[in-house]
């Protein structure tokens, strides 16, 4: 039979049993459920979070064995929220989860948000235009943002609180045109150090155009140790927050850890720079 309190006992310690209660009540809103966004779910489950909106409208495939916590043989086929969904469940039978099946756009990113105390990004790097609309509404609304970037080996990590600096603010993504030209702020913003770009071995493998890149299973889990720390420390107010223009990236192949800051976001100096190096080796 399941006991909550048995359940998430072994979190008591690390947190008080007051301080897991307010986990279990809390809403966190989840967008994507594959790579990052399945861990993060179930990391969050085990944390004792009972409440979540998800979001996703792709099935699991074959490619996705390498690194997402849903994709099984007996998985194939089978919408990813349906398969996390009854994952989480099968942690906490009695969590409250919400799925939006169909992705989330304008029309629906209201709903997406109601009721909810923290947002966790895990949507594809390339869904710029969902990105940017639940990371707007999310300013709007005061919720905090966590997003964590599974990046070689490593983890580059990202939060914005309300009343900090906005996401437009670090991004900049209104300075460019072109959809390629965004991702490319996206990237440089999100990944200051590049960490990972030393020892990928195949650079045929990253293509902007075709909007596909490689993946490894050891930076998806990573993400979900670092954001579910921050989700604790946001939820329960108590520790250090770094948020924007602060960021953090660990590299566990490199063994080096950097804190970033970009006072001016990508409108600064150094991310300009970046800018034209990173859009010269794209349109190679």
């Amino acid at each position: 039979m399941f006991d909550y309190n048995k359940a998430f006992s072994r979190n008591i310690g690390w947190v008080t049993e007051e301080e897991q209660l307010l986990l279990k009540n809390k809403r966190v809103a989840i967008a994507g459920a594959g790579g990052v966004g399945g861990v993060h779910l179930l990391t969050l489950a085990r944390l004792g979070i009972a409440n979540f909106n998800i979001s996703d409208f792709d099935d699991f495939e074959v490619h996705n064995f390498n690194r997402q916590s849903g994709a099984f043989m007996s998985t194939l086929g089978q919408q990813k929220v349906d398969v996390m969904e009854k994952m989480a469940k099968d942690i906490n039978p009695e969590s409250d989860i919400i799925s939006f099946p169909e992705g989330i756009f304008e029309h629906n990113v209201d709903e997406f948000l109601d009721g909810v105390d923290l947002y966790v990004d895990a949507l594809d790097f390339f869904a710029l235009s969902a990105r940017k609309t639940v990371f707007k509404k999310c300013y709007e609304k005061n919720i905090p943002v966590v997003t964590a970037a599974p990046l070689g080996m490593g983890c580059a990590f990202l939060c914005f609180m309300p009343g900090k600096m906005t996401y437009e603010e670090y991004f900049r993504f209104e300075d460019k045109k072109t959809e390629e030209e965004q991702l490319i702020q996206f990237l440089i913003g999100l990944s200051p150090a590049m960490l990972q770009r030393p020892y990928l071995v195949d650079d045929s493998k990253v293509n902007f155009k075709e909007k596909r890149g490689p993946s490894t299973p050891m930076a998806v889990n990573l993400c979900a140790g670092i954001a579910e720390t921050y989700a604790l420390k946001i939820l329960l107010k108590r520790g250090e927050i770094l948020c924007a223009p602060y960021g953090m990236h660990f590299d566990a192949y490199r063994n080096k850890f950097v804190k970033t800051w970009r006072p001016f976001g990508n409108a600064g100096i150094v991310p300009r720079v970046m800018f034209i190096i990173a859009k010269n080796i794209v349109n190679q």
